[in-house]
Parts: structure tokens; sequence; C-alpha cells
């Protein structure tokens, strides 16, 4: 009656073709209503930096093989970035000597805490996480980049920036610069002007169209959210996985205005924290117990198949979907049959049986990685024109667990139990410094601290790390 005005959706970054078919399918019958998406690591800082650069989304994606000097701006490609299982695999091809071809590539990393990239590093400087984008800004000016402004350097790196920015320009065409996902948009779009510069586009680097659905600002999303929320507009409110009273911002307070919402359901594989602030818990079919597909980082397209018959009779996103829409019942199965038989239908395929065998005995579905684009770079500069000041004192980063990830795998015991890269760390959190910060401040491992910041507090051991930057 009123266009679903008061529904709103909840989801994760969407890479399922089947999925967004189904959500796009409902914003058209109920085009009042709205659709958000948030996970906790997201990408909002390279769509925003791609933006920046481009005046446009655009997807990034990365041939490190090709890549004979290779330039890391707090980017861990060979551990937590998306795509690393074949970025290790290119980035290992690359140090192999051949025959009589002696050349290996030549890593530098620039970061603030040691990484699984950095300790692979010929050459490495850390640095505070606000100093990154300076670094970014004096790299661009040294390789001349268009409209570059004289940026200063910290006596620490020069040495370190003019061998990078000489070993770059040796190399064009078959150099590369990354940033990393945490890194503020600005560094995003430095590091496509610096590759632009270098003629890096369309070998090392390749552009597509964006692999997830709908590419938005998830933070801002669900700002827009909480505030409908307490706003009292929401009448049914569907979460579908996640769990944002956990894991949202804390200024947002996403449980507080949850309670204000008139009906909310939350499908999940646990009964966690958003669950219980929900009316109801919708037990959720386990990846291995359901029809799906999913996107891997270059747009290839997989069909997830189960394994099992789901032992509790949890549902899928795609059949709890299917209900809103008004199709009560539907299988998993024909749901996403149902995308093949139309992808199939506008590329020409005579016979839909053989080529789903095909597609589901193979992993994949053929052709339908993203294609390449070209893009044109701007005057990044002028978008980019204030900056980020660097900070003062003590810096606070965050990063993603190597095991819990963001804590979504808390609950795995044999995930808690896995000793942490360089740390050995089981079971845990901890407040990480260097040893020239723990000095300073007399402190050493095991020490219980208190880390202030913006009204919130959280304690914890503190754990000296080398590797780390100071002050950070």
């Amino acid at each position: 009656a009123n266009q679903g005005a008061g529904l709103r959706l909840l989801t994760g970054t969407v890479t399922s073709p089947t999925l967004a078919r189904q959500i796009t399918g409902i914003l058209q019958a109920f085009p009042a209503a709205r659709w958000y998406q948030y996970d906790t690591v997201s990408r909002d800082n390279l769509r925003t930096g791609a933006t920046m650069a481009f005046g446009s989304h655009a997807g990034t994606r990365y041939a490190f093989d090709k890549a004979k000097v290779i330039v890391s701006l707090d980017a861990d490609f060979l551990g937590t970035m998306p795509g690393s299982v074949r970025y290790i695999r290119d980035f290992a091809s690359g140090r192999r000597v051949r025959g009589t071809d002696g050349e290996m590539n030549r890593l530098y990393a620039v970061e603030s805490a040691l990484s699984t990239t950095g300790s692979k590093a010929d050459h490495r400087v850390p640095v505070r996480p606000s100093d990154v984008e300076a670094f970014s800004r004096a790299l661009a000016a040294a390789l001349d980049v268009p409209n570059a402004p004289a940026a200063p350097v910290a006596p620490g790196w020069q040495v370190f920036l003019n061998a990078a920015a000489q070993d770059l320009t040796a190399h064009k065409g078959a150099s590369l610069v990354v940033a990393g996902d945490q890194q503020p948009a600005a560094v995003h779009a430095l590091a496509h002007a610096i590759n632009q510069t270098l003629g890096n586009a369309g070998t090392t680097v390749i552009y597509t169209d964006p692999i997830e659905a709908n590419p938005v600002n998830q933070v801002a999303g669900l700002r827009d959210l909480v505030a409908d929320m307490n706003g009292g507009t929401v009448d049914l409110l569907i979460i579908l996985g996640g769990n944002p009273v956990y894991d949202a911002p804390a200024d947002l307070r996403f449980g507080d205005a949850l309670g204000k919402v008139a009906f909310s359901a939350h499908l999940s594989l646990y009964a966690d924290e958003t669950s219980a602030k929900c009316q109801w818990h919708i037990p959720e079919a386990h990846f291995l117990e359901a029809w799906s597909d999913a996107r891997a980082f270059d747009g290839t397209a997989s069909i997830v198949q189960p394994l099992i018959a789901p032992l509790y009779g949890g549902k899928s996103a795609h059949e709890i979907l299917a209900l809103i829409a008004g199709t009560p019942g539907r299988s998993g199965y024909d749901i996403v049959r149902d995308t093949w038989k139309a992808f199939a239908g506008t590329t020409g395929v005579v016979d839909f049986e053989s080529f789903w065998r095909a597609a589901v005995h193979d992993g994949v579905v053929p052709g339908t990685a993203a294609p390449a684009k070209m893009v044109a770079v701007g005057d990044v500069f002028a978008a980019i024109a204030t900056g980020t000041a660097a900070g003062t004192g003590l810096e606070l980063a965050f990063r993603p667990d190597p095991t819990i990830y963001d804590g979504r795998f808390a609950n795995n015991g044999w995930l808690q139990e896995t000793p942490k890269p360089f740390t050995k760390l089981v079971w845990d959190n901890t407040v990480q410094v260097s040893a020239t910060t723990a000095a300073r401040l007399s402190l050493v491992n095991e020490d219980v601290v208190t880390v202030r910041c913006s009204g919130h507090s959280v304690r914890g051991p503190v754990w000296v790390v080398p590797g780390l930057a100071d002050e950070t």
C-alpha cells in the first residue's frame, strides 16, 4: 500500500548474481523500500578513491606477475587483501630465477604494522598510519605526476623514497603501486594517478566495472539506516547475515536504534547479539547446506552447491528474499538456476542443461570475468587538495585479525588456537606498540593498559612488536 516505504533490507557486500537479481526485483516491486550493505572491513576508501581519480566507480585488480617493481602503500596483498591467493602465486612467479634470466621483482613496502607483505619486502619503512598519505604525495611529486605540488619528505624517508622513485621510473609499464584498503581515499586516488603516469594502466593494473552489485559508501548508508530507525520510519527491517549490533561503529549505537523498529528479523547462523535485539531470529543454512553463487575478485562467477541437506531446517538468504517477493516455498536450487537460465539466454547458449551441469562440475562459469575498461585519471590533487593532517602523539590503528577477522569467527576454537603470524599470540587481543614507544612509556609485555579515544575505551595487555611504527 505504501510501496514499501517502511521496508529496509540490510546485507553484507553482495557479490552473488542471484542475490543481486532478487534484491533488484524487490526494489522494483516496492520502490520506496531501501537496501543497505555493511561489512566491518569494507572497501569504502577504495571506492571513494576511484571516484576521486576517475569521476566514477571502478574496480581494480593487479597483475603482479608482470610487475618488476612494486610499491605497497600499507597494502597487505599477500595476506588479507581480496584476491590474495592469486596475488601470492603471481608475486612468487616474479621471484623465480629461470635460466639466464636472473632478475627478480623488487618490493618496497610502506606500512604501519608488520604484515605478511612487509615481511617479504626487499625494502621496508615503518610509518605512522597518518604518514602514508604524506609519503604518497611525496612519491607522486618525485615521479612528476601532473599537477603534483612539492611535498615535504621526512628525513628518515629520503633514501627509501629516492630509490623507489628511481626504480619505478626505470620500469615504466612494468611497475605497480598498490594502496591498502584501510588507507584513506586520497591514498587510493594518488596510487591511481601514479600508475597512470608510469604507464601501468592496462598492463599491471586492470580497471573494470565494480564486482559488487551496488558499490556505495557502506558506513554512510548505515548512518542513514540508523537515522531512519531512530526516526520511527522503519516498519520492517530484514537483516540477512552479519552482526551489526556487535560490529557497527560504536558511535552509531545500532543496538539502541534497532529497539525502535516496529518489526525486525535476523537471518543468522547463530543466535548472536543482533538476534537478541530482533523480534525474530531465522536460522540460516550454512553455505555448505545451500545453493547459491558468487563472484571472485576478478568477477568470475561460481556456482555454490551444497554438500548436505540442512541439518536443522535452516533457510538461505535466497529463500527469505523469495518469501518477501511473494513467491514462498521456492527452493534455492530453482532460484539460482533461474539466474543462470536468464544468463544463458543472453549469451546464446542452446543447451542450458549441459551448460548448467558443466558450470556446477567445473566450479566456474566461463566468460564471466569482468572485462577491462579504459579510465582516465583527472586532477586528483584538486579532489584531495586539503589532505589529511598528520597527527601528533600516539595514533590508534585497527586491523583485521589474521584468524578471526572482524570477530565473526570468534566462536571457532581452532582459529582462536592458531598462533598469529609474527607475534604467535593465541586467544586474545593485545595493545601492540614498538620497542621505542614501549621504552618511552615504560611499558613491558603483559602490562595491562587502557586506551581511550573519542569517549570510548578498551583495556588490553601490552605486546611489544618489532617492525611496528613508533607512536602507533
